[in-house]
């Protein structure tokens, strides 16, 4: 199975904030320890997977967001 590249991330910001809280819970070091280790290796495969993904879009720059259009004040807020 391949994930795509936003699973990865999703994935990889799931296990980095668990070691987050287990490091404040005070569990056992090698836990934290190995899950640390694990969440950099999957963080530099999360950059490259991402930075290598095929993902086209036929949007531009002056296409700006979808849900806050950039124009002319008028077509923003019509009387």
């Amino acid at each position: 199975m391949k994930l795509s590249a936003i699973t990865l991330v999703i994935i990889t910001t799931v296990l980095l904030v668990t070691v987050a809280i287990f490091a404040a819970l005070d569990f056992p070091f090698n836990w934290v320890f190995y899950l640390t280790i694990i969440g950099e290796i999957l963080l530099i495969y999360m950059i490259f997977r991402v930075l290598k993904d095929k993902y086209t879009t036929k949007k531009t720059f002056p296409d700006f967001y979808e849900d806050h259009p950039v124009g002319k004040e008028e077509d923003r807020f019509p009387k």
